[in-house]
């Protein structure tokens, strides 16, 4: 038996999925505050502080990590929002993430083998990786 999802319900979610893509900080903050889940997926599993992460929006993913968003939270393929931004190269989300409490060896590859693939030695050490 499949629910039918509200149509306005599922607008306002994609509305929010694309403020993190953004990387909108402001709104994103003011739809958390105001109700909507700080650990919001869409249907890839892909959490708001993924989606701003992997577009490299370190503002956005600090303000959803002070709002209770999960670090770590992998998504559908075991991807997680620190292993996405070492692919994509983001270091001032590396450090948001890190500050917020991620964890350079969840996921699945993890951020620590992201960056030995991609030959990111400086990554490595700041994740105590050898």
């Amino acid at each position: 038996m499949s629910e039918e999802l509200d149509p306005e319900v599922v607008e306002l979610a994609a509305k929010i999925f694309e403020l993190a893509r953004r990387g909108d900080a402001e709104a994103l903050a003011a739809y958390v505050d105001a109700g909507v889940p700080a650990n919001l997926t869409n249907d890839r599993g892909d959490s708001l502080v993924m989606l701003a992460a992997y577009h490299g929006h370190a503002e956005a993913v600090a303000a959803l990590l002070a709002r209770g968003a999960e670090a770590d939270r992998a998504n559908d393929r075991g991807q997680t929002p620190l292993a996405g931004a070492v692919f994509k190269g983001e270091d001032a989300v590396i450090k948001a993430l890190l500050a917020g409490g991620a964890d350079p060896s969840a996921g699945t590859p993890s951020a620590v083998d992201t960056a030995r693939m991609f030959g990111k030695t400086d990554l490595l050490a700041l994740f105590g990786a050898n």
